[in-house]
């Protein structure tokens, strides 16, 4: 069974590093994007992620995996879910929720970020230590808000660091953006991307293609021992009503 992106894939918040002097470069924009899913190069199925304005500084962002072939007949999918506000820079986790199935299993777990107490505690189906409480520190985000600010951070040769505290995880990411861009294909479509690159422990890392003006990502790719695993492709995306 592929190991599924812990974070997809997207809260913003101003990173501790090199990148804490340049200004965002806009503001966050609705959309609806639609992926495809590879394993080891094989087509697992589709994602869909969307980006949606709440009201006043509030958001929401959400992404679907949705399994077809094997893994339609193991019932395997994925949705995950974070409520988090703006003050037009920095974004701020407020609930997350992750929702896993399988045939014959299902784990959901829901987080609360307190930032009047600092803490985050999580609900549910949660591993065993992982309930928390957790304590925050200012630029804390979940994986999907991850993937937000490196979209908003990217530049041509830099690298920048998030905390990752998500489902009962609290883990450092770093990140160091390629000094060239590089094509990528969508549809008929070629956009001139970007591409982030996080080093895990153990050697597996993970890497996001972004394109100035494209608010969602271009594509995004788990390796494991210099092998892809997972690997989440843009077919096509939409602004939303905001």
């Amino acid at each position: 069974m592929p190991r599924l992106l812990a974070s997809f894939v997207l809260l913003i918040a101003l990173p501790w590093a090199a990148m804490a002097d340049v200004p965002a470069t806009s503001a966050l924009q609705p959309f609806v994007a639609t992926y495809q899913v590879f394993h080891d190069g094989h087509e697992l199925g589709e994602a869909t992620m969307q980006l949606v304005h709440v009201d006043g500084a509030r958001w929401r962002v959400d992404l679907v995996m949705r399994g077809n072939g094997l893994m339609r007949l193991t019932g395997l999918n994925l949705q995950q879910s974070t409520l988090f506000d703006t003050d037009g820079l920095a974004y701020r986790p407020l609930s997350q929720s992750t929702v896993k199935r399988a045939f014959l299993s299902r784990r959901k777990t829901v987080g609360l970020y307190d930032w009047n107490n600092h803490t985050a505690q999580w609900t549910g189906d949660v591993r065993s230590g992982h309930a928390g409480p957790v304590s925050l520190q200012q630029g804390d985000m979940s994986g999907l808000l991850i993937d937000l600010a490196v979209i908003r951070d990217a530049r041509p040769g830099t690298s920048f660091h998030y905390r990752f505290v998500d489902d009962g995880r609290v883990r450092d990411h770093n990140w160091v953006v390629a000094p060239q861009t590089e094509s990528v294909a969508v549809g008929d479509l070629s956009y001139d991307a970007m591409r982030a690159n996080r080093v895990q422990d153990g050697g597996d890392d993970t890497l996001i293609w972004v394109a100035s003006g494209v608010p969602t990502t271009i594509r995004i790719l788990q390796r494991e021992d210099g092998s892809d695993i997972t690997d989440l492709r843009l077919t096509q995306y939409k602004g939303a009503a905001p």
